[in-house]
């Protein structure tokens, strides 16, 4: 509930907390050993928090290891679609899907500890080496790259130079930027802690 203080009748908004952390579980399992944050357990909440009257804002800690890129996705298109404020802060590290999920949120912060993993969209498994295959994973990246970059100030151009970089990993492809390096490519919007992140969501909650 909100709480009406007297010295300049300032609002202070009630906001709710949700944790991304670990591999997002898609419609295939993951070992019991291993920590995932289960989509479908998150697309309820987030509506849930859409619609509660007593709910102003929303503030998304991420700390992801990758994970199923649909469902991630799923995600990161529900948190952009919402009105009230949003804002995520990156801890530790936002690994491939956390990317979207991280530029999803209407204001993005990353502590300065933290770091973002770009790489191209990969899958597990069996895959079958046809022309189809190639094209479905061609075009699973493009969501990925065109929703990045819709909701950052990072240039398609520049994403996907990151994502197909040779030189930073020693047996992959890709990125990995510090949390001044995402902000520098404008990808992320700030550097922030758990105190800028709640200000924010204050300040806009009380305009």
């Amino acid at each position: 509930m909100d709480e009406i203080k007297e010295l300049g009748q300032k609002t202070e908004g009630n906001i709710h907390c949700l944790s991304i952390i670990g591999q997002i579980e898609g419609h295939q399992l993951l070992q019991d050993d291993m920590k995932s944050t289960k989509y479908e357990h998150v697309l309820p909440t987030i509506a849930a928090i859409e619609e509660a009257p007593e709910i102003d804002g929303l503030l998304i800690l991420l700390n992801t290891a990758g994970g199923d890129v649909e469902a991630g996705l799923a995600i990161a298109e529900l948190i952009a679609g919402m009105k009230k404020p949003t804002v995520s802060l990156v801890l530790g590290g936002g690994h491939s899907i956390g990317v979207p999920l991280a530029v999803a949120a209407k204001r993005s912060l990353i502590a300065a500890s933290a770091s973002m993993t770009i790489h191209p969209v990969r899958v597990s498994g069996v895959v079958i080496g046809a022309p189809q295959t190639y094209d479905y994973l061609s075009r699973m990246q493009a969501r990925v790259t065109d929703f990045v970059t819709a909701h950052s100030h990072i240039r398609a151009e520049r994403y996907r130079a990151l994502m197909n970089n040779t030189e930073q990993l020693a047996n992959d492809v890709g990125t990995i930027l510090s949390g001044r390096e995402a902000v520098g490519e404008g990808l992320i919007d700030a550097i922030g802690t758990l105190s800028d992140a709640l200000s924010w969501l204050h300040g806009q909650i009380g305009s």
